[in-house]
């Protein structure tokens, strides 16, 4: 694969061979955001889970302490009083059946998806479409739930889904390039907190097989997974 010059300049600052302690992997990753733009900085796991077993499927949400840094909108559907609740605390779209038709005419203007188990029957018809995106709502990753306020805050606030692919990698953005470097390294922590936490009891050996940060398009620093392990 080729790359650039400004990636290879930006590669010449990394040890690939060299693990780094978690907020130094983080502040490389962030000095070598060097676009533009406002990067997104990202975190990337391979974990030692088989996905093919439904007790490994490593999936959930975490609330970062600073957020992301991007803006996300929230489709509620509901209906009743819940549809009040969910436009007070600040959701985008809020809704049932309309929505649901525009769904399946095409429209995913949106980032999260949050339904309540009582409309759940008809939400299912999205499956197809909503499914491959990642914007399915679940309820291991609480966005089925009666609830409604308070996942509407949290995802507004910088609360993330996650969840490990067939190869059994897990990523998640953990904030922008602009953060400041104690920020990021916070965000990254209460991330991969919450994937030591979410180990299946069913898995054995090594977990966290490899960490990575990077600019979105930086190279990847690896960071300690053993320091992180201990941790």
């Amino acid at each position: 694969m080729k790359h650039g010059k400004r990636y290879l300049n930006a590669l010449k600052q990394v040890d690939i061979q060299r693990a780094y302690p978690l907020d130094e992997a983080v502040a490389l990753a962030k000095r070598t955001a060097t676009t533009k733009f406002d990067e997104t900085v990202e975190m990337a796991i391979r974990l030692g889970v088989d996905p093919r077993h439904a007790d490994q499927m490593i999936r959930g949400a975490v609330a970062l302490p600073h957020g992301t840094g991007k803006a996300v909108k929230v489709l509620v559907l509901t209906r009743g009083e819940k549809q009040k609740e969910a436009q007070e605390a600040g959701a985008d779209y809020v809704g049932s059946d309309e929505y649901i038709e525009r769904i399946q005419g095409g429209w995913v203007d949106f980032d999260v998806v949050i339904a309540t188990p009582d409309i759940m029957k008809d939400v299912g018809k999205l499956g197809r479409i909503l499914g491959p995106r990642g914007l399915m709502p679940n309820p291991k990753s609480g966005t089925v739930t009666f609830e409604v306020a308070r996942t509407v805050r949290d995802v507004k606030a910088g609360r993330i889904e996650y969840r490990v692919d067939r190869t059994g990698n897990v990523q998640a953005p953990i904030g922008k390039a602009s953060f400041t470097e104690q920020q990021l390294t916070e965000n990254a922590a209460a991330f991969l907190d919450a994937i030591v936490r979410a180990r299946p009891s069913t898995v054995k050996g090594q977990y966290l097989k490899t960490v990575t940060v990077s600019a979105a398009q930086g190279p990847g620093v690896k960071v300690d997974r053993q320091a992180v392990a201990a941790a």
